[in-house]
């Protein structure tokens, strides 16, 4: 899905690479560049030329694949987007709420030792008042969260957990997730160590599914922490009005005003 928002919305060049596979690695490549860069400098103080060469690529490869610099940052940011939003595929009603909401904050918890640089570029695209991703905010993430909501308020009336808000619980679960990317310097310094590894994350997972499913009434099972139960065979597939409105929400890149270098 990557691949269409760049191609639709994000003035990536066409490829002429056979099947495309070359022209996916480099762009994975100049995206996670882009993070580190964007991360650390922010849109303004970012240029074409750090990017490139934190990638490892010519400047004009750079433009090949990625025409100015706003159409790389508008990426990273639907980029950033499909990670976290494909995972809410997982709260659905084929499925339990315990299980659903623990495999959830367990792929945010991944997404944020995996991508911290990319949650970076993303909350301080918010903090400058969202310029860029304001509208599929408002728009498309809104109408997304009512359809869950919707599930879990029928988790709530069925009895299956406590009554809660939903849109607050998504709230709850991004803040806490989150926060071990976008304040790791934070979170570091408190805990006394350089960096956060892999048991520092499994750690702080395992603290974060137990608070959190507590505070919906529900019991965590250490028992088979991590895995996933597959949904009964009557189930149905996979929600696709969500995929596509996560589509969606890169159409508000391309009705912004033009590209600037």
């Amino acid at each position: 899905m990557m691949d269409a928002l760049a191609a639709a919305h994000t003035g990536v060049a066409a490829s002429r690479e056979p099947g495309g596979r070359i022209r996916q690695e480099n762009e994975a490549l100049i995206l996670r560049a882009a993070e580190y860069v964007f991360a650390r400098a922010g849109f303004a103080g970012a240029t074409m030329a750090d990017i490139a060469m934190r990638a490892g690529v010519p400047k004009s490869n750079l433009h090949y694949y990625f025409r100015t610099k706003q159409a790389l940052y508008r990426a990273v940011l639907a980029h950033t987007l499909q990670l976290w939003l494909s995972e809410t595929d997982i709260i659905s009603a084929d499925y339990a709420p315990r299980t659903a909401l623990e495999q959830y904050i367990r792929a945010k918890m991944r997404l944020s030792a995996s991508h911290p640089d990319a949650s970076r570029v993303f909350a301080n695209e918010l903090l400058h008042g969202a310029p860029e991703i304001g509208g599929v905010l408002r728009e498309a993430l809104r109408e997304l969260v009512a359809r869950k909501a919707v599930v879990i308020r029928a988790w709530i009336a069925s009895g299956q957990m406590a009554p809660v808000d939903p849109r607050h619980l998504f709230f709850t679960i991004w803040a806490a997730t989150q926060t071990y990317a976008d304040f790791e310097t934070q979170v570091c310094a408190v805990l006394g160590v350089s960096q956060l590894d892999a048991q520092d994350f499994a750690q702080a997972t395992e603290h974060l599914v137990a608070l959190l499913l507590r505070g919906c009434g529900l019991d965590p099972d250490p028992g088979d922490a991590g895995d996933l139960t597959e949904p009964s065979a009557t189930s149905g597939p996979a929600d696709i009005g969500d995929m596509a409105d996560i589509t969606e929400m890169a159409s508000a890149f391309s009705r912004r005003a033009p590209d600037i270098a």
